[in-house]
């Protein structure tokens, strides 16, 4: 539920009127995440780090070589996302400047959450270009749209034909899977109908105009989201030294990317761990499971950051020296 759909319930039933209410909504979100601190924390005592770092130490520096290829081929490719919003907005701003908008905004939306990362820093960063809000706006939507129309087409497809194995306490089994997999590939279906025949184009949500693409510009959302996703999951697989089926790796790595956004913890942080150790620990040592993922945080997460981090300082200097010579 949206934070907009949160506050019209609110105010129906009259709580925002009670001073209370503010502070126990907020209780609220602290307890929730004390409860997910401590279950990190207890779920770490029980991993031997020692030999999780002798494990990264023993990984062949080939397979690291590929997933840092694989991880570069992804950010290069997700770069390209906004482009789509550039073709159907009509912004003339150039393609490297909105390619390294896109890089930036999303190694900070990886580690610190898609409302900093994903929005306010695409805000902050087209600002600075000289974009309008509400164009920004209209390309932050395509670019989120298409990142998660690959995800829903992969997952679909995944969990109708080849659900993973989950582990027994959990409340859905495979049959719950496959029907999971049959709406999602169902929703696929009708976006892409609905581009292909539907009269009317421009819709408004929330007083934000969105157009249908084209059946052309549909397939294309489909093809780099669901390619990146898949270039993802290759820099895990080969960091797990290929001991697991390819399909696998993808259906878990599925599984951890929406338990992520679910749980709102900045980087998925401790999340992606706990669903790979829950359903593949009996197929592959826990330590080995457990150095593949932080070789790959390294080399998804903290490495991207590090040169976004150096990238944005950059280009909040040279908007400065700018703003300093107009004046």
């Amino acid at each position: 539920m949206s934070d907009a759909s949160r506050t019209t319930r609110d105010e129906k039933h009259g709580l925002t009127s009670k001073p209370w209410w503010p502070w126990l909504k907020r209780g609220g979100s602290l307890v929730f995440f004390i409860l997910v601190a401590y279950l990190l924390f207890t779920q770490a005592r029980t991993v031997e780090w020692g030999e999780v770092i002798d494990t990264v130490q023993r990984r062949p520096l080939q397979d690291i070589f590929i997933a840092c290829a694989f991880g570069a081929a992804s950010y290069a490719l997700y770069s390209c996302f906004d482009l789509i919003g550039r073709y159907t907005t009509g912004h003339g701003l150039a393609v490297p400047k909105v390619m390294l908008v896109n890089f930036v905004s999303y190694a900070f939306n990886l580690n610190l959450g898609s409302l900093v990362g994903g929005v306010a820093f695409r805000y902050r960063l087209y600002s600075r270009f000289g974009l309008e809000a509400a164009v920004t706006t209209r390309v932050v939507i395509m670019s989120m749209l298409t990142n998660w129309l690959g995800y829903v087409l992969l997952a679909g497809l995944v969990y109708l034909f080849q659900p993973p194995p989950l582990p027994p306490g959990w409340n859905l089994d495979a049959l719950g899977l496959r029907v999971l997999g049959g709406v999602l590939c169902t929703a696929i279906f009708a976006y892409v109908l609905c581009c292909a025949v539907s009269r009317k184009r421009t819709w408004t949500i929330k007083g934000q105009d969105f157009t249908l693409p084209s059946l052309r510009l549909a397939a294309l959302q489909l093809l780099m989201s669901s390619t990146n996703w898949l270039f993802i999951t290759c820099a895990i697989y080969f960091l797990l030294g290929q001991k697991l089926a390819f399909l696998t790796v993808l259906s878990v790595m599925l599984l951890a990317a929406i338990a992520g956004v679910i749980t709102h913890v900045p980087a998925g942080l401790g999340v992606l761990e706990t669903v790979f150790v829950a359903i593949l620990s009996e197929q592959v040592p826990k330590s080995e499971l457990l150095a593949a993922l932080i070789a790959y945080r390294a080399i998804y997460y903290l490495m991207p950051l590090a040169v976004a981090t150096v990238a944005y300082l950059a280009m909040e200097a040279r908007a400065r020296q700018s703003s300093a010579a107009d004046t």
